[in-house]
């Protein structure tokens, strides 16, 4: 598993802020909504996956549950990403970690690169 990350979030300025805060560390890739994330999945298991959760055309918690479901993707790495409190913390055991928005640059380095060196190691 190489050190992918699958971004998938609606809002452009928001991809594009978690795209710089990845891009230093990670090869990145976004989606902007639920079915081109399940599409992309069907083809790449990602280091990281950082998941919105309010997506147009299938939701986060949908994509969460078809990742828990596949075996190839149970090494990746899950950051759930909402403004949704409520549901944030009704999630918060079906993923390695969920940041509620808005989200520090810096913290969401730090924390995808923990991540990743957990999976993969020290690379």
């Amino acid at each position: 598993m190489e050190r992918l990350a699958l971004i998938i979030e609606d809002e452009p300025k928001l991809a594009d802020i978690f795209s710089l805060a990845l891009m230093p560390d990670f090869e990145v890739k976004v989606v902007n909504d639920g079915q081109s994330a399940l599409n992309i999945l069907a083809d790449i298991a990602p280091a990281i996956i950082l998941l919105d959760l309010h997506l147009p055309r299938v939701s986060g918690t949908d994509i969460l549950r078809h990742i828990k479901a596949d075996e190839r993707l149970k090494q990746s790495r899950i950051i759930i990403t909402t403004a949704d409190a409520l549901m944030a913390e009704d999630l918060r055991d079906q993923a390695d970690i969920v940041l509620l928005k808005p989200i520090s640059v810096n913290q969401l380095n730090q924390l995808a690169n923990r991540l990743c060196i957990d999976l993969l190691g020290d690379v």
